[in-house]
């Protein structure tokens, strides 16, 4: 008995590695898509904040993060330590129960790149316009404090658990979370020059390279597979591994579904398929499906995919009306259809409720938006957080980083 608990153990931890560094590749799927949406004179800038954040969220989550998010607390108010404890031993293993399948250390990596994932949805919606260190100081707060503390009251048993509140994967904790921030950070910032005229003109700012953006949309579909199989948590028996088995296929249907219906409402809107509005309605029908993956049919996965599909392209257009610059439409994607997914819940797992849906969605943003808000005045006060105009105009790559990504090629 004892060797088979053992051989769970080391089953059940080896899978969430390996979802992990699933998770973890979406880090490029990222760093891809943004460099892709973005123009070419700001490529190299936009790459190097991603690089940046996810090592910046890897140090700041060991050293306070994880503590905050899962060393203790009551309520809305976690414990503050550091470092992320002592790892399992054969003993503790053994006397649990089977209460304790997993090493701790695993745990660890997987969180630390949902963390990640969370402050890359940051980077595209304030790209080619923000100071590169404004943005990454911003990162340390984020990381280290703003995400783990709306991060306990859900998955470290804090008040939002308590409640009822259904996330699966994250929806809510790392998608709307990560707009709610960005969506702070746009409104401070401002929109990037020329984007909108006196007259309510919007003035398109086509991306620099497709091939790119195309590349890390699949790259994120990929690594969504870890995200919310790796957040069964557990793989080691018949029942465990026929639920990773629905999440896998679930993820994908929504994802399908997404981009399906985002391609056909563009067409219908503008006449064209507009390929960027198909890459974002893939991404959309990921994040509307990772509140729950698990309880619903195909065929509810594929609607919950589609409606996210719908609302991304919707969301776009009205944001743009509202003059909020988003450059690669993650406020939509991660903001709207992640509140999508979160009401979605209700109709798929018979265990949710509209009062504990709401509650998590309200208490997320506002927290969120609010604690941002004030961290991004702070660095504007302190640095300032938008580069100048005559910066902007010659790129991002030659005042930030001093290397052009593509220096054969015109900056525009």
């Amino acid at each position: 008995m004892e060797d088979l608990t053992q051989l769970a153990y080391s089953v059940d931890t080896f899978y969430f590695l390996v979802m992990g560094v699933l998770v973890m590749f979406m880090a490029p799927g990222f760093a891809m898509l943004e460099a892709g949406m973005v123009r070419a004179k700001n490529t190299s800038e936009i790459l190097l904040k991603n690089v940046a954040l996810f090592s910046i969220a890897s140090v700041m989550y060991l050293l306070v993060g994880y503590s905050i998010m899962y060393g203790g607390g009551a309520g809305w108010m976690p414990e503050f330590g550091f470092l992320i404890g002592d790892e399992n031993t054969t003993e503790a293993v053994l006397a649990s129960g089977g209460e304790t399948y997993y090493s701790a250390r695993s745990d660890f990596f997987f969180q630390v790149v949902f963390v990640a994932t969370a402050m890359s949805i940051v980077s595209g919606a304030v790209a080619e316009r923000m100071k590169l260190w404004a943005f990454l100081a911003f990162a340390v707060v984020m990381t280290g404090f703003i995400y783990p503390v709306q991060g306990f009251w859900k998955w470290g048993g804090g008040a939002l658990d308590e409640a009822g509140f259904l996330d699966f994967a994250g929806s809510g904790v790392v998608h709307m979370c990560g707009a709610a921030a960005a969506l702070a950070g746009v409104i401070l910032l401002g929109p990037r020059a020329g984007k909108y005229g006196p007259n309510g003109q919007i003035t398109p700012i086509p991306g620099a390279n497709m091939p790119l953006a195309t590349l890390g949309m699949f790259i994120l579909w990929f690594g969504w597979f870890g995200f919310n199989g790796g957040s069964e948590l557990k793989l080691s028996n018949v029942d465990e591994a026929n639920a990773v088995a629905q999440v896998f296929v679930n993820t994908n249907t929504a994802a399908a579904g997404g981009l399906l219906a985002a391609l056909l409402v563009a067409r219908l809107m503008f006449g064209k398929a507009d390929l960027t509005m198909a890459l974002n309605g893939a991404l959309a029908g990921l994040v509307s499906i990772t509140a729950e993956p698990l309880t619903g049919s195909n065929m509810a996965s594929l609607l919950v995919g589609a409606v996210g599909g719908v609302l991304v392209v919707l969301s776009i257009v009205a944001l743009d009306k509202l003059k909020i610059d988003d450059p690669v439409g993650a406020i939509s994607v991660h903001g709207t259809c992640g509140i999508w997914g979160l009401l979605a819940v209700i109709f798929t797992n018979s265990e949710a409720t509209v009062g504990g849906q709401l509650l998590g969605i309200v208490a997320i943003f506002v927290w969120t938006f609010a604690a941002s808000l004030v961290v991004w005045f702070v660095i504007k006060s302190l640095m300032g957080i938008r580069i100048s105009a005559e910066e902007e105009y010659e790129g991002a790559d030659i005042t930030e980083t001093g290397i052009e990504a593509y220096p054969e090629f015109s900056k525009v």
